[in-house]
């Protein structure tokens, strides 16, 4: 048997971003629902092997891909790629996202279109020509990695809560349009998850507003993306899943 043959018995599924925290949970929690993983990374070529050794661990298969997810000409060509090569596109997963925190009157016009061309271009340019394969099969899901960010006041990330917030309301039209054609389009939105992103936050302050006076790990936001991903949640669409705690 071809390792494509292989490959096209199981759902294809796309994670950017994958090379560490969420990202990477993801990709192990959909390997072991029996998924093929495209591995996204943008620099962290090492930190993408590791995510791969990790779904090949458990028993999954995949590859590592480098692109932005910014370049859209770049990420057309990669989704026509991987559908030509295995066959269909069956499950995305927008996970890119970086932060570039700083009170909005300082924030420099640098840092507003980075974080803005990352999350909420990314989404667009990864999930238009996505969709137009889905439909063609008339079935999918997407899912996008918002923020706890997106729903409520975070003083330093104007940037980041604009770029999410557009996330969730993006995700929202777009599962209305597709939803008749088989494709399903999901948000989840953590909060406090241990990740690098976090590395500088506030913890003990943060911990105290969080009801469960813990944070959350990568793999409990991996847990409900699966369930969303999956047949199990065949009548679920157009929703933000906050995944926080019980913060609101």
């Amino acid at each position: 048997m071809t390792a494509e043959n292989k490959q096209n018995e199981k759902k294809i599924a796309i994670v950017t971003g994958g090379s560490k925290g969420i990202g990477r949970a993801i990709c192990v929690e959909l390997a072991s629902c029996g998924c093929y993983i495209i591995i996204n990374y943008m620099a962290d070529k090492s930190g993408a092997e590791q995510t791969l050794e990790l779904v090949k661990a458990g028993g999954g298969s995949g590859e590592i891909y480098q692109f932005d997810v910014r370049d859209g000409q770049v990420a057309e060509k990669v989704v026509a790629d991987v559908a030509e090569r295995l066959g269909s596109v069956d499950i995305l997963i927008n996970n890119a996202g970086i932060v570039a925190d700083g009170l909005f009157m300082m924030m420099s016009a640098k840092n507003w279109q980075a974080v803005i061309d990352t999350s909420l271009s990314g989404f667009y340019n990864m999930t238009r020509p996505v969709v137009e394969q889905m439909v063609r099969r008339r079935k999918g899901a997407i899912v996008s990695i918002s923020s706890a960010s997106s729903l409520m006041v975070n003083r330093g990330q104007a940037n980041y809560s604009a770029a999410k917030a557009g996330l969730n309301a993006a995700s929202r039209v777009v599962a209305s349009e597709v939803a008749r054609l088989g494709i399903r389009v999901n948000v989840v939105a953590p909060g406090l998850i241990e990740t690098d992103m976090i590395v500088k936050a506030p913890k003990a302050e943060i911990k105290a507003m969080i009801p469960m006076a813990r944070i959350g790990r990568p793999e409990e936001v991996a847990r409900v993306v699966g369930f969303l991903c999956s047949d199990a949640a065949s009548y679920v669409t157009g929703q933000v899943v906050s995944v926080n705690g019980g913060m609101f």
